[in-house]
C-alpha cells in the first residue's frame, strides 16, 4: 500500500526540466512571443505531463488488479479501502487535468496558446512555465476569482 501512497503524494506534479525537450532550452522574454520554438517547447512539456499522468493511471489500474482487499483484520481492510479511495479520487482529478492539457494542445495547434482568453494579451512565460494549462493572465485570473467569490457570497 506504500506504493499507492507514494503515487498519491506525487500525483499531479508537472514534468521536471529533465523531461522537457530542447536540451535545456527555456523560453526567454526577449524572443518573439509564441515563436515556433516556444510552441514546440510547451507542446513537449504538455505532452510529457500528459504521458506521466496516463502512465500513473495505468500503474494504478495494474495495482488494483494485483492487490486484493481481503485483509482478515477489519481495521487493515478499512485502511486499505481508504488508501484506494484517495488514490481513485486523485486519478479522477488527473482525468480532468488531462482534458485541460488536451485543450492547451489544441490551442497550440490553433495558434491561441499563450494568450489570455479574456483580454487577448500574452500570458507571461513565467506563468506558462508554472502552469502550462493557464488560459488567463494573472490579472484576469484574479478578477475572475474575485467575481466568483462575490457571486458565491450573494
Amino acid at each position: 500500500m506504500a506504493t499507492v501512497l507514494n503515487r498519491v503524494e506525487s500525483a499531479g506534479t508537472e514534468p521536471t526540466a529533465a523531461n522537457d525537450s530542447g536540451a535545456g532550452y527555456r523560453p526567454h522574454p526577449d524572443e518573439p512571443f509564441m515563436s515556433l520554438r516556444q510552441q514546440a517547447y510547451f507542446r513537449a512539456k504538455l505532452t510529457a505531463w500528459k504521458d506521466a499522468i496516463l502512465r500513473e493511471a495505468q500503474e494504478t489500474l495494474s495495482q488494483l488488479q494485483i492487490d486484493s482487499l481481503r485483509e482478515a483484520d477489519l481495521t487493515d481492510r478499512a485502511s486499505s479501502e481508504t488508501d484506494w479511495s484517495i488514490e481513485l479520487r486523485t486519478r479522477d482529478r488527473q482525468r480532468k487535468l488531462v482534458s485541460k492539457i488536451d485543450a492547451a494542445l489544441r490551442r497550440i495547434d490553433e495558434g491561441e496558446y499563450g494568450y489570455c482568453e479574456v483580454t487577448g494579451e500574452p500570458i507571461s512565460l513565467a506563468r506558462l512555465e508554472a502552469r502550462p494549462i493557464a488560459t488567463m493572465t494573472v490579472e484576469a485570473q484574479e478578477r475572475h476569482e474575485r467575481h466568483e467569490k462575490v457571486s458565491r457570497e450573494d
